[in-house]
């Protein structure tokens, strides 16, 4: 039995698509199977393909996210993201938020 240790809205660290050395957090939008509209990638509508999540930044338009690469294997996500630790005047708890225009169009039925 395969557990889903993901979900969307949380933020993950995942190591990047193109490079390898470099680790990226980003928030999970779409899962795979949903239908997401994209914003600047090659194709205005995504169903992310089967093993993959849709990752975006907080700051839309100034993202190095699934926007730019596609669609991300789940074989290079790291780990939940749930503080920022860095720089201390920033300390805060991460919120499950998603703004409704970034939600999937349409969800996979589980």
């Amino acid at each position: 039995m395969l557990v889903q240790i993901y979900t969307y809205v949380y933020m993950y660290a995942y190591m990047s698509p193109r490079n390898p050395e470099q680790k990226i957090i980003k928030r999970v939008i779409a899962l795979e199977g949903d239908i997401i509209k994209t914003i600047g990638y090659k194709k205005k509508y995504v169903k992310v393909p089967h093993g993959h999540i849709w990752v975006e930044g907080d700051h839309h338009g100034h993202s190095f996210d699934s926007n730019a690469f596609g669609p991300v294997s789940l074989g290079l996500l790291h780990a939940r993201a749930t503080h920022i630790l860095w720089p201390p005047k920033r300390w805060q708890k991460l919120q499950p938020m998603l703004p409704p225009e970034r939600k999937p169009l349409q969800r996979e039925q589980e």
